[in-house]
C-alpha cells in the first residue's frame, strides 16, 4: 500500500512539473497562432524560416513581455491540406489567428472560415487585389497588390520599343489578379497584348512544351510572366531545351518571381539566363546584413542539403516583420482575454460544429492593423488590411547563377541606373532607356527586335501574272 502511494505522489509530482514545464515555455498559457505554407515550395521554405527567427528574435528584445507566441505550423501541401489544416487549428488549438496562408486561392476559401469565427486571418505572401474586398474583412495582408508593378513593367517595354507582348500567367486567382491592370497600363502606351495563355496548375513537361511549340508561330518575341515559383523552373527549363531561350526572344518576370529568384536552384538560373524581371528593393543596412548572417545559418539547419547560396528576399522580410508586428498587438490585446470564447450555434450541425468564435477577434484585427512601424521591408502600414503601395522596384537581370541590378524604377522618376534622391526630378522621357546594358539571351549585347517571322508557319503561295510589257508588269527574284 505504501507502495502504491508513493508511485501516486510521484506520479502527481511528475504531472506537477509537466505543468509548470509548460506554462514556463507558453505551452498551456501562450497566444495560438496557426501557420499555413506550402513547405515544398521555395516560397514556403524560407518563410517557415523567416517566422521561426522573427518569434525568436523579438522575445529576446522584450523578455518583459507576458504574451508569448505559441506556432503551429501546418503544411498546405500546395493547396491540398490547406482547408483541413486551417480547420485542425481552429477545432484542436483554437487559434487566435492564422498566418498565411501562402497562396491567394487558399485565402480564398479560408477566409470563410475567418468571417465564421472572427478569427483574423493574416498573410504575407498573398498579392491578389481581389483579396482586400469587404466581403472578406478578416483578412489582412502585409504585402502591396500585384498591380502596384505593372507601371514599372510598361515603362520596360516603352524604353526598349516593344509594340506586342505576349502574356503567360497561372491560372489560379494569384495569375488572373494582375491581367487587366496589365492590359491597361499596356494600351496607355499603345503596347497591344498579341496574346494570353494560362499555365494549368497541373500542367506536365508535355503540357509546357505544347504552349512553346505555340509561342514559336507567333510573331511576337516579347513574353510577360506572371507564374508561382514552381511552375517558373519547369517553364523556363522546357523554354531553354525547345530553344525560346536564344537571341531574339525576350522574356519579362514579374516580382513574383523576382523577390524569390535566390532561392531558385541554380540549374533554373541557368536556363533563366538573358531574363529581365522587377523586383520589390530594399536599402541595404548593417541590420540588414546582420540578419542576413543569422537567417542563412538558420535555413541551412533546416535544408542540409540545399546549396549554400543567399535565399534572403523581401518576402523573407516580409514574415520578419509581420511576426514582430503580429507580436505587438498580441501583447495588447493580452492572453487571458484571447482564451475566452463562446461556442458558435449553427442551426444545421456539420463536422465544423466544435469551432467557436472568437470573443477578441475584432480587437485582435484592429491592433494588427493599427500598429504602424518602420521594419526591415520599410515602412509597414497595413491600415486598408493591405499594404500601402510600392513605388521602387528594382530592374534585374540573371545571368548564369545568379542576376545583376540593371537599375530601379520609380513612381515619380521613371527608370534609371542610380537610385534618384530627387523624386521629383524625371530621369527624361518615359521611352529613353537609363538602365544599364542588358545581357540577352544567348549572351548577346543586342536589343532584340520583339518580333520576327515565325519559325513554324505554313507557306504562302502567290500567283503572279507575266507581261511583254515591263512598264506594266515587271517580275525579278530576290
Amino acid at each position: 500500500m505504501e507502495k502504491a502511494r508513493a508511485a501516486i505522489l510521484f506520479l502527481l509530482l511528475l504531472i506537477d512539473f509537466a505543468a509548470v514545464a509548460r506554462n514556463a515555455t507558453g505551452e498551456e498559457d501562450g497566444f495560438h497562432v496557426g501557420v499555413i505554407l506550402d513547405l515544398g515550395s521555395p516560397v514556403g521554405k524560407v518563410a517557415r524560416t523567416s517566422v521561426l527567427l522573427a518569434v525568436q528574435d523579438f522575445y529576446a528584445v522584450h523578455r518583459n513581455y507576458s504574451t508569448k507566441l505559441v506556432l503551429h505550423i501546418r503544411d498546405s501541401m500546395g493547396d491540398v491540406q490547406a482547408a483541413s489544416a486551417a480547420i485542425e487549428l481552429l477545432e484542436k488549438y483554437q487559434v487566435q489567428a492564422i498566418i498565411g496562408p501562402q497562396k491567394s486561392s487558399e485565402a480564398m476559401f479560408i477566409s470563410s472560415l475567418g468571417n465564421l469565427t472572427e478569427v483574423p486571418i493574416v498573410s504575407f505572401t498573398t498579392t491578389s487585389p481581389s483579396l482586400t474586398s469587404d466581403r472578406m474583412p478578416y483578412i489582412a495582408r502585409e504585402t502591396p497588390d500585384d498591380s502596384a508593378q505593372v507601371n514599372s513593367i510598361d515603362s520596360l517595354v516603352q524604353a526598349y520599343g516593344w509594340r506586342e507582348v505576349v502574356a503567360v500567367y497561372d491560372d489560379t486567382d494569384y495569375g488572373r489578379g494582375i491581367l487587366p491592370y496589365l492590359i491597361d497600363a499596356l494600351q496607355e502606351i499603345d503596347v497591344r497584348v498579341a496574346y494570353s495563355t494560362v499555365i494549368p496548375s497541373a500542367a506536365t513537361h508535355v503540357t509546357i512544351v505544347q504552349e512553346l511549340n505555340g509561342f514559336m508561330a507567333m510573331q511576337t518575341r516579347v513574353f510577360i510572366v506572371h507564374i508561382s515559383s514552381t511552375m517558373t523552373s519547369l517553364l523556363f527549363t522546357k523554354a531553354k531545351e525547345v530553344e525560346m531561350m536564344n537571341k531574339g526572344f525576350v522574356w519579362i518576370t514579374t516580382n513574383g518571381v523576382g523577390n524569390i529568384i535566390d532561392s531558385l536552384s541554380p540549374s533554373v538560373n541557368e536556363a533563366m539566363s538573358g531574363v529581365l524581371g522587377v523586383r520589390y528593393h530594399v536599402p541595404r543596412s548593417q541590420e540588414l546584413d546582420n540578419l542576413s548572417i543569422t537567417w542563412n545559418r538558420m535555413y541551412q539547419h533546416d535544408n542540409p542539403d540545399e546549396s549554400p547560396f543567399n535565399k534572403l528576399s523581401i518576402v523573407v522580410l516580409w514574415g520578419y516583420d509581420m511576426r514582430w508586428s503580429f507580436a505587438h498587438a498580441a501583447e495588447k490585446v493580452g492572453v487571458s482575454n484571447a482564451r475566452d470564447k463562446q461556442p458558435w450555434s449553427t442551426k444545421n450541425s456539420t463536422c465544423l460544429e466544435s469551432i467557436v468564435i472568437s470573443t477578441n477577434g475584432p480587437e485582435l484585427l484592429a491592433a494588427i492593423v493599427q500598429n504602424k512601424f518602420n521594419g526591415l521591408s520599410g515602412e509597414l502600414d497595413i491600415t486598408n488590411r493591405r499594404r500601402l503601395q510600392v513605388s521602387m522596384f528594382q530592374i534585374i537581370n540573371v545571368l548564369g547563377r545568379g542576376w545583376r541590378e540593371m537599375g530601379f524604377w520609380n513612381a515619380k522618376s521613371g527608370l534609371s541606373r542610380q537610385l534618384k534622391r530627387d523624386d521629383f526630378k524625371k530621369a527624361g522621357p518615359a521611352s529613353m532607356i537609363d538602365l544599364n546594358p542588358v545581357i540577352w539571351p544567348r549572351d548577346s549585347t543586342k536589343i532584340p527586335m520583339g518580333s520576327k517571322i515565325p519559325i513554324v508557319v505554313k507557306k504562302l503561295r502567290v500567283g503572279l501574272h507575266s507581261s511583254e510589257y515591263p512598264e506594266f508588269i515587271k517580275t525579278y527574284k530576290d
